[in-house]
């Protein structure tokens, strides 16, 4: 046997151990979740029946009912779409821009808005959390000190979900940064030397030069984003006071709607149907993204 046929094979038997982890620890209990969407599935009964796509029945039926709370998960859970991703989007290339401008302490800076997205989620809304609080949270003092009324955020219908949604795009801005400076670096500098040289406004730099050769970097982060709005739980059920996406379900996601079906309500074919339903929308998300990402530009 060469040497080079051993190489082959050893390779193949690394990539054995990542294959198989992703195999019966990703792909296994995907199929398991479509299996019990198809199934009255009760952990605690012994007989688990078939029932087709009753679940799915169900849901879409609850979707249509406006004073259901699936319906309400998913009007929320679109919510944090449209409105924390271009907020974070728009915040991280502002930021990466500033940050591309300068020499001096950029490394710091950039550990400084990174350190957010590093740190337990949960750690982080448990703070925002006091942060928010009515009555001795440090925003009210702030407030109080301009002398602005007290909000009660998290405990107002109105309030909360904008409050949970500045939560999760303050600590996911980081990412969002770094992968922002990334594409801003990859730009050749000739383009920017060109374009000063025939008199071109810094605006019109950014417009017809930055935004256009980081069109891939935009599209990226926009469905990467997209995605970890959509599959947001652990925020919301650390800011909300009983952890059940309230008040009166103005905060509840999808996934949350998913752990109380399930290990609530013990009724985990409802929710296997809801994870398929979401499984399905990130997956469509995820072929925009694909062809969204095969542009080319000519230069």
């Amino acid at each position: 046997m060469s040497l080079n046929t051993r190489r082959v094979i050893w390779a193949y038997a690394f990539l054995l151990i990542p294959l198989a982890f992703f195999l019966f620890i990703r792909f296994a209990p995907t199929l398991f979740s479509f299996d019990v969407s198809l199934r009255a599935f009760n952990p605690l009964a012994e007989v688990k029946p078939y029932v087709g796509l009753e679940n799915f029945a169900k849901v879409f039926k609850d979707i249509g009912d406006p004073t259901h709370p699936t319906r309400k998960a998913f009007e929320n859970t679109f919510k944090y779409v449209l409105i924390g991703t271009p907020i974070q989007l728009v915040l991280a290339l502002g930021i990466a821009l500033l940050l591309n401008s300068i020499t001096r302490f950029r490394t710091i800076f950039r550990v400084i808005y990174f350190i957010p997205f590093v740190t337990s989620a949960v750690a982080v809304a448990w703070v925002w959390r006091a942060l928010y609080m009515p009555d001795f949270g440090f925003l009210n003092l702030v407030l109080g000190l301009f002398g602005l009324p007290s909000q009660r955020f998290l405990l107002d219908i109105n309030q909360s979900l904008p409050s949970v949604t500045a939560v999760v795009v303050w600590q996911g801005l980081g990412f969002a940064i770094i992968i922002f400076l990334a594409g801003l670096q990859a730009i050749p500098e000739t383009f920017y030397e060109a374009a000063r040289v025939d008199g071109a406004s810094r605006w019109d730099i950014f417009r017809h030069i930055t935004v256009p050769l980081l069109n891939p970097t935009i599209v990226y982060l926009a469905v990467l984003q997209t995605i970890a709005f959509l599959r947001m739980f652990t925020e919301v059920i650390n800011l909300t006071r009983q952890g059940d996406g309230g008040p009166l379900n103005s905060t509840t996601t999808v996934v949350l709607r998913v752990y109380r079906e399930g290990f609530g309500s013990q009724n985990m074919g409802y929710a296997a149907a809801l994870t398929v339903v979401l499984f399905f929308v990130i997956m469509l998300i995820t072929l925009v993204q694909m062809k969204f990402l095969q542009r080319r530009f000519e230069y």
